[in-house]
């Protein structure tokens, strides 16, 4: 039976009615498409059970997660001819989780798609992404 708050995330209630683009073979853990996404193919691998932090997953779930992810970075590559991916995710209020279920965001990029992607996820905080500038 699910409990309260499962009953109220989007992403149980993507999976309950059937969301679901890939699982992994042990059924742990699903792919979503994104329901906000950046990119074409931006999607989500997601643990079937509610869990709200990256840490508190078990370590099959985490295999599991990062098993999937892997194949279906592979999968978007080819699919959507991306020339890289940014892969991700938020740990916490304070990293902007803002769905409290872990969720691991693959994103296709491409040549061009912002003027300078150096510095990728670090982007996160402004003040410290150009590790790369003098001073």
């Amino acid at each position: 039976m699910a409990d309260e708050a499962s009953t109220r995330c989007p992403l149980c209630e993507r999976m309950a009615r059937g969301d679901i683009l890939r699982e992994s073979a042990d059924g742990l853990v699903v792919a979503l498409a994104d329901g906000f996404p950046v990119a074409e193919g931006h999607a989500l691998v997601v643990p079937r059970r509610h869990e709200p932090d990256l840490l508190g997953l078990t370590a099959q779930e985490s295999a599991a997660l990062w098993s999937l992810a892997v194949d279906l970075c592979r999968e978007i590559r080819d699919t959507y001819g991306a020339d890289g991916l940014t892969v991700g995710v938020n740990v916490g209020a304070a990293a902007g989780q803002t769905v409290p279920h872990v969720h691991l965001h693959i994103i296709p990029r491409y040549h061009g798609d912002v003027p300078d992607p150096r510095g990728g996820v670090r982007w996160v905080i402004p003040e410290k992404a150009v590790y790369w500038a003098d001073g």
